[in-house]
């Protein structure tokens, strides 16, 4: 891979990571998966409900990926975001760095989380499980949507 690479995705389709490239002058990769904790809160959750402006939430994913290349010095940014209902222990987050070194790998990917967090225009609204408290004619527990909030 000779120039860098940047790549975003929002989507409402689960997704693995994607195939590894390679690149020579790479001596670091990094992948990380944002996965969506059973609790929120303090109280036991299903999943979360994330929603976004769709081409803002990708305009500004590219820009930090973009952004992250020059100030880092790095070979390959991807981003996935997921979109819709995403169960607890699922991915709703796929980054990976490539970079020279893994110092820079790292930098870089806590600073596109901490950014995305801060810029990307995805709200999510957890869906707590209700203790105690059954669906009529069902053996499975009631669930509760929580206000959208921001990432």
């Amino acid at each position: 891979m000779a120039n860098p690479v940047c790549e975003v995705l929002v989507t409402v389709a689960q997704f693995n990571a994607p195939e590894n490239r390679v690149d020579p002058a790479a001596g670091a990769r990094v992948d990380f998966h944002g996965i969506v904790r059973g609790c929120e809160d303090g109280r036991e959750i299903e999943g979360i409900d994330y929603e976004a402006h769709w081409k803002m939430a990708e305009h500004q994913l590219r820009q930090i990926a973009e952004q992250a290349m020059i100030q880092f010095e790095i070979r390959l940014v991807i981003i996935h975001h997921r979109i819709g209902f995403v169960a607890v222990g699922e991915p709703s987050l796929f980054l990976r760095v490539l970079s020279g070194h893994r110092q820079e790998a790292f930098q870089a990917s806590r600073w596109i989380v901490d950014e995305l967090k801060k810029k990307v225009p995805i709200w999510k609204r957890p869906r707590f499980k209700i203790q105690n408290d059954m669906q009529p004619g069902s053996s499975r527990p009631a669930t509760a949507m929580a206000p959208t909030t921001a990432k």
